[in-house]
């Protein structure tokens, strides 16, 4: 068969009554019953839109059939413009006339679409004028002769498109793969370079342990921070993580850390692990499931933080509590007793006046262990509560109780209207009596005055504020709040620290306005922080 392209006579163009005669002998016989539904060979495309030719053919009855004949099964666009070679289509069919003028820019398109096939067909007639180019199957994909069954013309030009949505389906696969390959390498960079120690574990291993009876939960992946923190590499890689225990690990936190993995549910503890040189250290491991789209638990994830010097804090201040709270205060009942009993045998002036002095010294060296138990209480309290308060209720008994306590303080409160104020901010009680009794306490005035007032500032925010007439906070007392204490600048005051850390627990904000009028100490607070 000659393949290269035939003369404008015996094709399917536009022409005399002959040329419309053989277009119509070429289309039209085929099965005259043949719906547009036909699957075989190639079947239907898979798209939201049937897919589209671009017929690039003069206007005239060829066209017109042509068109007619694969309108049935496809959308058709009828061009003679080359620029809209440049426009998206699924295959572009040419007579000879058109093919021979825009040859040239097949390759170009073919290029554009690259790596996606786009095909092209030639149609050619039986009377042959003798090609117009020597390489025409260097710019087509098929060669029909005309004439051609209807049948047969939409079941060849279906198998070209049909190779294309193949060759667009593969190209979007592909390109999502590689999305994918880059999204994980992105997270596995992000992982290598944590500043945390990751590990990743099979969900239902079978190493060495399982073999003495024990759930093993191997390890396949570990980051370089875990290798700094314990020592061990890939080296560990198959075998379970227990390897970091000895023998001070505490059994109930790894049976707490083995019931979790078991009801495949996350879990964090502070475990005291060894390094790979013996040297004990506390580890804050953190393990979580990873399941698959099944919801099918197929790994954990754990991840480890050094806490050695959290804990050596967390026991000094244990043991800083205990001595406050129990040996100073048991040395100034002891102090305090015995001042008693040297009052009552010296009638000295001048030395009933020291007596005096170390009285009033040891009730404030017991007021500040008083003070200091106040705040561990309060600051260790999980944040944020479990139960939420009544505000309005609490501070009416608040109001009642301070004014047991000083008779002669006039404490007003103010309340929104119908809006019982519920918070869980931990210690905001605590730190609203600190700042009240303080008003209170530290003003001369024969009848000190003290306003408590509480505002919404949103739906989410609450404000409480305690006015008072006194002398006002000292400036060095406040002052260390936003620069912190130096051992010339330091707050007597232990309870303003206690409402600077309640508020900062919650994540709010603290201001003291004081001057030679008093002082407005606000609280405010997200309800529930």
């Amino acid at each position: 068969m000659d393949t290269g392209p035939k003369g404008p006579a015996d094709g399917v163009s536009s022409g005399g009554d002959e040329a419309d005669q053989s277009s119509a002998e070429a289309v039209d016989a085929g099965d005259p019953d043949w719906t547009g539904e036909d699957v075989s060979a190639g079947g239907a495309p898979e798209s939201n839109e049937d897919p589209k030719i671009l017929l690039f053919m003069r206007p005239g009855r060829d066209r017109e059939l042509m068109a007619e004949a694969l309108g049935e099964r496809f959308r058709v666009d009828e061009t003679t413009d080359v620029e809209t070679l440049d426009s998206t289509f699924d295959c572009c069919v040419f007579d000879a006339d058109e093919f021979g003028r825009v040859a040239g820019s097949i390759q170009r398109r073919r290029d554009l679409a690259a790596p996606v096939f786009l095909p092209f067909v030639l149609l050619v007639g039986d009377e042959a004028a003798g090609p117009t180019t020597g390489n025409t199957w260097d710019y087509v994909d098929d060669v029909i002769d005309l004439p051609v069954r209807k049948e047969a013309l939409r079941t060849r030009i279906g198998n070209l498109v049909e190779r294309r949505r193949t060759s667009l389906r593969l190209a979007a696969r592909e390109r999502k793969l590689e999305e994918t390959v880059e999204d994980l390498r992105l997270k596995e960079r992000a992982m290598d370079e944590s500043p945390v120690g990751i590990t990743i574990a099979e969900a239902n291993g079978s190493g060495a342990g399982a073999e003495s009876g024990r759930e093993d939960n191997p390890i396949v992946y570990a980051n370089d921070e875990f290798e700094a923190l314990t020592g061990y590499g890939s080296e560990m890689f198959g075998t379970d993580c227990r390897f970091l225990q000895g023998e001070d690990t505490d059994p109930e936190t790894t049976a707490t850390l083995r019931a979790a993995i078991d009801e495949e549910r996350p879990v964090g503890v502070d475990i005291l692990n060894y390094r790979r040189n013996g040297q004990k250290f506390w580890n804050r491991l953190t393990v979580a499931p990873i399941r698959d789209e099944a919801g099918t638990v197929t790994h954990f994830v754990g991840f480890q933080t050094e806490i050695t010097e959290r804990k050596i804090r967390e026991r000094r201040l244990e043991v800083m509590n205990r001595v406050l709270s129990h040996n100073l205060r048991n040395k100034m009942n002891l102090i305090s007793g015995y001042t008693e009993l040297l009052r009552k045998e010296v009638d000295d002036d001048g030395t009933l006046d020291s007596l005096d002095v170390i009285g009033d010294t040891t009730d404030d060296l017991m007021g500040i262990a008083t003070a200091v138990q106040k705040l561990d209480r309060t600051l260790s309290v999980p944040s944020p509560a479990e139960t939420p308060i009544a505000l309005d209720d609490r501070l009416i008994e608040l109001r009642s109780r301070v004014g047991d306590r000083y008779p002669e303080a006039m404490i007003s409160l103010s309340l929104p209207s119908d809006d019982p104020i519920e918070t869980t901010a931990v210690g905001l009680m605590t730190a609203i009596e600190e700042a009240v009794d303080n008003a209170a306490k530290h003003n001369d005035d024969p009848e000190p005055r003290v306003e408590i007032r509480v505002e919404r500032e949103s739906a989410e925010w609450l404000a409480v504020e305690v006015t008072d007439d006194g002398p006002g906070i000292p400036d060095h007392e406040t002052r260390v709040l936003d620069h912190g204490e130096t051992s010339v600048k330091h707050a007597d005051r232990l309870g303003i620290w206690l409402i600077y850390w309640v508020v900062a627990k919650a994540g709010g904000e603290l201001s003291i306005d004081t001057s030679s009028e008093g002082t407005t100490v606000r609280l405010a607070v997200p309800a529930h922080p």
